[in-house]
């Protein structure tokens, strides 16, 4: 492309950044004060993204001028210096205003360090990026389990709260904190608050023999009903030429899942082991087709995915919020599972402000379709607050958007993160070979090494957990000597877009009420 044409086109973006900026301050007004520059960087990126910016790479990398690939942190200061670098390259005056409030690269850099800093810890080490681990049960009995962590690189101890109880979670802060005080050892605490289980019920079918069965046998092409219903569960019956007599039934924890399927949605089981699509939905039931199996058989309190429809469900539900004053008291950091939207956030933060819990830091777990295509509004109204933080839930989302899209979607929640100065946890299934066996895989490290893009990276827990979390500081800190974040190609993004849009009609609505 002719230089004269690549200025044209970039100097036609940088004025849409320019005339977006009564925008932008409108919908940033009500950030805190500490992500002021970082939410509006975040505005740009998404108006930059709304472009197709491929076709330039090239043409000013033969030029020597930036070419726009690693500005997600300092968007309008990139592409003001490349505008800039253009007309001086061909002797034409530059006389664009440069009264905008933005951020260089530099800038960008401490930004995004100072909020990693304030959400997880401060202390000068070797690699920035934190490794968090998820605490077993068994920790709450023995505590040179948290101690041998502690010794080879855990820096935060994950808390889920979906397993367990107060009695087992406070055995675990009670030994973190006394390692504390003994080791003078600067450990968080992140809790891990469970949301809705949306999962099939207790099954539990009697045999030929009498003996229970936790789970009911299925195929490809078999029609079971999805209910509302007490039911333990039952069986399909196949007559003899294999035509299906009569249908399957599973009953589901939460029954509001039935009220919100429609004709067609896709419903997965099992970490998608299981496919279905709603063929029909009548008073309590809704009934599935399988379209796929990878299991033969679907068993109690297997995990429903049902990534085209949306769900009516509170993010936080009253188990939730009646946890919420232990979280607060003795969590640094609480991780918001299921959460989907803006409201969702605002909707935490009021419960957070009843329990006075101000200098909490919270998590935002991206973990649905919903959730992925809303997080620039998610962290738009996390901002509101001081030390937020984006978990990338990489098994839950790679179910919900396929496996196929896992790589590139956990990509672009990076790139929007890196845009708005947020640390970022990468999480599911690190090392998790190396965990369980004591042996890596090969493809496992190099995912941990992508995760060194990452402000902090969770393992899970396993027998040989201390071995892996020695591996994975080993690999940061090797990796982070390479680089900082990485460079993309740039095409133009569907959540950019469309973000963009609601946010700039919801100012409109709500300056029309004003």
């Amino acid at each position: 492309m002719k230089i004269q044409k690549l200025d044209e086109a970039l100097s036609e973006i940088l004025t849409t950044l320019e005339e977006s900026e009564s925008d932008i301050d409108l919908i940033t007004s009500q950030v805190h004060k500490a992500y002021a520059l970082s939410a509006k960087n975040l505005c740009r990126y998404l108006i930059l993204r709304s472009f197709d910016l491929r076709k330039y790479h090239d043409s000013l990398s033969d030029l020597g001028v930036s070419s726009m690939r690693a500005s997600e942190a300092y968007v309008y200061h990139n592409l003001y210096s490349v505008v800039r670098n253009l007309r001086l390259i061909q002797k034409i005056p530059f006389d664009k205003d440069e009264d905008l409030e933005v951020i260089g690269y530099k800038g960008s850099k401490k930004l995004i360090r100072k909020h990693a800093n304030s959400l997880f810890n401060e202390s000068s080490k070797k690699h920035f990026t934190e490794i968090m681990v998820t605490l077993p049960e068994e920790a709450a009995e023995d505590k040179s389990i948290i101690e041998d962590m502690v010794n080879n690189g855990m820096e935060i101890a994950r808390i889920n709260l979906s397993h367990g109880n107060i009695d087992i979670w406070s055995k675990m802060v009670k030994y973190i904190d006394e390692i504390k005080r003994k080791d003078k050892q600067k450990i968080k605490i992140y809790m891990d608050l469970a949301g809705p289980k949306i999962r099939t019920s207790n099954i539990e079918i009697l045999g030929k023999k009498g003996k229970a069965k936790e789970g009911i046998t299925i195929k490809k092409g078999e029609h079971i009903i999805l209910t509302k219903r007490a039911t333990s569960g039952k069986e399909s019956k196949f007559g003899k030429n294999k035509e299906q007599l009569e249908k399957a039934e599973i009953g589901v924890m939460l029954h509001e899942i039935i009220d919100d399927m429609n004709i067609n949605d896709v419903v997965l089981f099992d970490d998608g082991m299981i496919k279905a699509v709603v063929i029909a939905k009548e008073g309590d039931d809704a009934e599935l087709v399988i379209t796929n199996c990878y299991k033969n058989k679907l068993s109690s309190r297997k995990g429903i995915n049902l990534p085209n429809t949306k769900l009516n469900l509170p993010a936080l539900t009253e188990s939730d919020i009646e946890t919420l004053p232990f979280i607060c008291q003795h969590a640094d950091i609480v991780g918001y599972s299921f959460v989907r939207t803006g409201q969702d956030v605002e909707f935490l933060y009021r419960h957070l402000d009843k329990n006075n819990a101000e200098n909490l830091g919270v998590v935002f777990k991206i973990e649905n379709k919903e959730a992925f295509e809303n997080l620039p509004q998610i962290l738009l109204s996390g901002m509101k607050r001081d030390k937020i933080g984006v978990m990338i839930a990489r098994g839950d989302l790679a179910v919900e958007m396929g496996f196929e899209r896992v790589s590139e979607v956990q990509n672009q929640i990076l790139w929007i993160c890196e845009a708005a100065h947020i640390p970022v946890i990468w999480a599911t299934q690190v090392l998790e070979n190396l965990a369980k066996t004591g042996i890596p895989t090969r493809a496992e490290i190099s995912d941990a090494a992508q995760g060194a893009q990452a402000e902090c990276v969770m393992l899970n827990k396993g027998p040989y957990i201390t071995e892996a979390i020695r591996t994975l500081k080993d690999i940061l800190t090797r990796m982070e000597a390479h680089s900082f974040k990485k460079k993309g190609a740039l095409r133009a993004l569907n959540v950019a877009k469309n973000s963009m849009a609601e946010l700039r009609e919801a100012v409109k609505l709500q300056s029309a009420k004003e």
